[in-house]
């Protein structure tokens, strides 16, 4: 079943009058791939489908984008804007009756309420369904890189802290998301599954006190690469020239895809991760060596407190 809508994307291609595209899909929608470029080479365009790994809208697919007018990336909003490229979000629908299942955790009657890009088109039925039993929902808006009120990233929770509520209801898959909103808002949260309709209450000290234990690795490290990335929507570079400065022992590394066997070779006694702020979090356990995030460097730096502990966010400027 395809849910890409295929007639929609090939108008919007023949209005902008390109005749090559290039396609990016990301891991959960790389199967849309073949019938999509099936259908737009039907319709008379030249297709090169991108066929490296995807981890978001600031991972765009410049080498395919080189071969062609304009890339089409699929399943994300834009962080950052171009002329070239084409953002084409996939909405994925539940019945908001699933909230029922996170009313008995609430126990404010006015909370926050955000999702993923996937969800946002169903925010309105959710705050109508929340305000039926009680509930008044603030859906606010972020910053530049969630251009939808109410949608937040793995690397950005602008539009949780910008509730201003003091409990927040997320609603979407998996914990990671709930848990950044746990530490970047200090907000009581709650999770829901639209889909298997679990909800929990959020605790974000697991986390913490993995991470305690990952510093603790990396104190005694005697070399520390700084990464920075080279894709456009993750480089940070005066961040990672700012981390630099904290230590003598940390040097620059660029890196593209921020791989074990690279950082193995190089041979860095620890690294500082200021690509995607998930990896550092996700991934730990596939790296040779501790993976820090900016925050916690600076806390093995002293330049932060332990209290001032925050999770790393990529934030528009």
């Amino acid at each position: 079943m395809s849910l890409i809508p295929v007639s929609d994307l090939i108008e919007k291609l023949r209005e902008r009058g390109v005749r090559s595209v290039a396609l990016q899909f990301p891991a959960g929608l790389a199967r849309q791939a073949p019938g999509t470029a099936a259908a737009l080479r039907e319709a008379g365009f030249w297709v090169i489908v991108s066929g490296d790994p995807c981890y978001g809208a600031c991972d765009l697919a410049l080498d395919a984008l080189a071969c062609a007018d304009v890339l089409v990336h699929f399943g994300h909003a834009p962080v950052e804007e171009r002329p070239d490229v084409l953002y084409e979000p996939v909405r994925f629908d539940f019945d908001v009756n699933a909230l029922e299942k996170a009313l008995p955790l609430l126990t404010a009657r006015r909370i926050g309420l955000v999702t993923t890009v996937q969800h946002v088109h169903l925010l309105g039925a959710m705050t109508a369904f929340l305000r039926e039993h009680g509930v008044e929902a603030v859906v606010a808006p972020g910053d530049g890189r969630t251009p939808s009120p109410g949608q937040v990233l793995g690397c950005n929770f602008a539009a949780a802290r910008a509730t201003g509520a003091d409990e927040i209801l997320f609603v979407g898959t998996g914990v990671f998301h709930p848990v950044g909103i746990r530490l970047a808002t200090r907000a009581r949260v709650v999770a829901l599954d639209p889909y298997t309709r679990e909800a929990q209450e959020v605790d974000a000290d697991r986390l913490v006190r993995r991470r305690a234990a990952v510093m603790e690795k990396a104190r005694g490290a005697a070399s520390i690469g700084i990464i920075v990335s080279t894709k456009s929507g993750q480089q940070r570079v005066d961040l990672a020239r700012r981390l630099v400065a904290l230590s003598d022992k940390a040097v620059l590394v660029a890196m593209r895809e921020v791989s074990p066997a690279e950082m193995l070779d190089l041979g860095f006694g620890a690294y500082v991760n200021t690509a995607c702020p998930r990896l550092a979090y996700d991934d730990q356990v596939r790296f040779p060596v501790p993976v820090l995030t900016p925050p916690e460097f600076e806390i093995l730096c002293r330049a932060r407190a332990w209290d001032d502990y925050a999770i790393d966010e990529y934030l528009a400027p």
